[in-house]
């Protein structure tokens, strides 16, 4: 606050000078007046004056007296009465001027006090003090700007004037001049810490610079010596805020609170710092006693709207973003439309999602994320054209992981609506790319399959079959697919090598007894294509087991025999291929893994080969001719020690003489 300097101007006169102005009767009383004036009778001395006046009627000397007596009585308007007639008398007295001043400014009426106190710089410009009277008043009438000059002025000429300075750093921060009222708050503290008592201005000004942590210092001493001051408390806590000493601020609003409870104002602030300290209750009540008292504040609803977020009540967070963007409709806020937009994403409110989004766009074309945003909402409404264009829009922008699998998962939603609208070029076309973005959606090789099935390409389909198998081999669906596929297809080609080498395969028996199924006419099929096999009408015979696969494709023991069928026929490549279903449609299924070794033994397929056998051993530990086949593989690899262990396992499990002998001379060759 502003400290009023009174100037006090005293006339020193002589008695002689007193004498040689007066009559002696006048003169005396004049003496007797100042008699009077020392002892503090002030009427005695103003009637002592009055009656001199009455004698010496023009003398200025008088008048000054009796405004200095009336003055030191209260009595403004009589000494403002006797300083008017002594400018009167005497127009070009400065300190008269500047005693009228004065008055007035005791008064309160600043504005006459200030046309006195000019007045008198008009008459005497040299008096350097009087700019502290004038910037004193301009402070009092709220010119800051002014009243910064005329300080400035003063101190130019009485730099160490403390309490000067102290009224230019107050008007400097009345005037928001923040800066400039730190440097002279600074000025000040240093020159003499120990007196420096401002620290409410000091702390504010420091405060509106957001210097929160040297703020924080001042403030805290302000509120030490004056806990009332709840303007420095409110600053204080704002400034813990800003500081994240979240406890510290919590304090001071609960002290703010109990001394002020209606100061409704401070709500806002107050429940930003419950929500970040995660109080969310309480945050949400102070953002509702916020908004009845201040209704039109945009703010509010939106960090409500957040609040209510965090705590998934979307239908309040929704309800406060509305009302937001209803208080910002002339001038819309797209950060607002953005995180409303969100929120109905949430709620799977896609069309008023993807409207808010498209408005947000409007004014940012550009957001990634708002782009993003919209392309997720059009693929949970099925929109996925709309989507797929969006993404790949983004791909170019930015090579994300989860873009890039999201525009997979588009890919394969449209590759199915394709499918289901049998529109098999479009929908090979969609599983096609959601693969070649890398997809592990096993359903894009499964759709593609059958988009490939149907279209009569059933080399393509069955490669994609048993890669959909591979990567979800619990997916029955996927393996029953497969198997009608096989049905309809007798000679599905699979890749395997087709060289020819020594590898002696090893003949076991199997089993030809039909697997239970479900209907009689498929066991029926199955025995006449038992004995079509033993009479070796083997042509015959596939044509058997393919009907009887058309009722039952899940039969592994079937898809076998039709294996064995073409392996003596000598065509390993088809051989190979019903193996590989027969163990598609039962991984468990021992004989066929152990059959598919065979053939890629015979291929001189080795690493594949050993890979069969291993699995049948893992599956079967007693199934010997597995170990046998598998030190054949080592044996040829040139692994004797292997070749020999396994040899060994083989004698623990047989029970064929004959071929037990065989082993055992092998084994005494590999270990010579």
């Amino acid at each position: 606050m502003i400290r009023v300097i009174k100037l006090l101007l005293v006339y020193v006169l002589t008695g002689l000078c007193a004498g040689a102005a007066l009559t002696p009767e006048a003169n005396t009383l004049y003496q007797q007046a100042s008699a009077s004036e020392y002892r503090h009778d002030y009427k005695a001395a103003a009637d002592k004056l009055q009656q001199a006046i009455k004698l010496n009627p023009n003398e200025v000397m008088l008048y000054t007296k009796l405004a200095g007596i009336y003055t030191d009585a209260g009595e403004f308007d009589k000494a403002l009465a006797a300083y008017t007639r002594a400018v009167e008398l005497r127009p070009g007295d400065a300190f008269v001027y500047i005693s009228i001043g004065s008055i007035y400014e005791n008064k309160g009426e600043y504005k006459q006090a200030l046309g006195a106190y000019r007045q008198a710089l008009k008459l005497y410009p040299e008096y350097k003090y009087n700019y502290l009277n004038i910037a004193n008043v301009e402070y009092q009438l709220e010119d800051y700007k002014s009243a910064i000059v005329d300080y400035n002025k003063f101190l130019s000429t009485y730099a160490r004037h403390r309490e000067a300075r102290e009224s230019l750093a107050n008007a400097y921060l009345r005037n928001k001049n923040y800066a400039s009222s730190i440097a002279e708050y600074e000025k000040l503290y240093a020159a003499d810490p120990v007196n420096f008592n401002d620290y409410a201005n000091y702390g504010i000004a420091l405060f509106e610079m957001k210097n929160y942590s040297k703020a924080a210092g001042m403030l805290e001493k302000a509120v030490e010596t004056a806990p009332d001051n709840t303007n420095c408390r409110i600053a204080l806590a704002l400034s813990y805020q800003e500081l994240e000493k979240n406890d510290l601020a919590l304090a001071q609003y609960d002290v703010i609170f109990r001394q002020q409870p209606a100061l409704n104002s401070l709500r806002y602030d107050y429940a930003n710092l419950l929500a970040d300290m995660e109080q969310n209750s309480n945050a949400i009540e102070q953002y509702k006693m916020y908004t009845s008292n201040y209704p039109n504040d945009p703010r509010a609803y939106v960090n409500a709207a957040v609040v209510y977020r965090r705590v998934n009540n979307m239908d309040e967070a929704v309800k406060n973003y509305e009302k937001a963007l209803e208080l910002t409709k002339d001038s819309p806020d797209t950060g607002i439309k953005k995180a409303l937009a969100e929120c109905y994403h949430i709620q799977k409110d896609y069309p008023k999602a993807i409207q808010l989004y498209d408005e947000a766009l409007a004014v940012t074309p550009n957001d990634y994320t708002l782009r993003l945003n919209k392309a997720y909402a059009l693929h949970s409404s099925n929109q996925y054209g709309q989507a797929i264009v969006l993404y790949e829009q983004l791909l170019k922008e930015k090579n994300d992981e989860t873009v890039k699998a999201n525009l997979a998962a588009a890919f394969i939603a449209q590759g199915k609506i394709y499918m289901e609208e049998k529109n098999y070029t479009l929908s090979t076309e969609n599983f096609e790319k959601a693969i070649n973005q890398g997809t592990k959606d096993s359903f894009a090789y499964f759709g593609l399959a059958q988009s490939y099935a149907a279209c009569g390409l059933a080399e393509r389909a069955e490669a994609n079959f048993e890669k959909a198998i591979s990567m979800a081999p619990d997916k029955k669906i996927y393996s029953a697919e497969y198997a009608k596929f096989i049905a309809q297809n007798s000679s599905a080609a699979v890749a395997a090598p087709n060289t020819t080498g020594e590898f002696e395969s090893v003949s076991v028996p199997l089993s030809f007894e039909p697997a239970e199924i479900n209907t009689e006419k498929n066991k029926s099929l199955i025995q006449i294509g038992d004995e079509n096999y033993k009479l070796k009408n083997y042509d015959a015979s596939i044509k058997n087991y393919q009907e009887a696969l058309k009722i039952n494709p899940n039969d592994e023991v079937t898809l076998l025999k039709l294996g064995n069928i073409y392996k003596v026929k000598g065509n390993s490549k088809d051989a190979a291929g019903f193996y590989k279903k027969a163990v598609f449609v039962n991984p468990g299924y021992a004989d066929g893994w152990f059959n598919l070794g065979l053939v890629y033994a015979g291929e001189k397929n080795i690493t594949e080969a050993k890979e069969c056998f291993s699995r049948v051993i893992a599956l079967d530990p007693d199934y010997g001719y597995a170990y046998f086949a598998l030190a054949i593989a080592n044996e040829t690899e040139g692994n004797k020690s292997e070749a020999v262990k396994n040899y060994k396992i083989f004698l623990s499990k047989n029970s064929n003489e004959s071929a037990a002998a065989a082993v055992r001379e092998k084994i005494k060759s590999l270990e010579q």
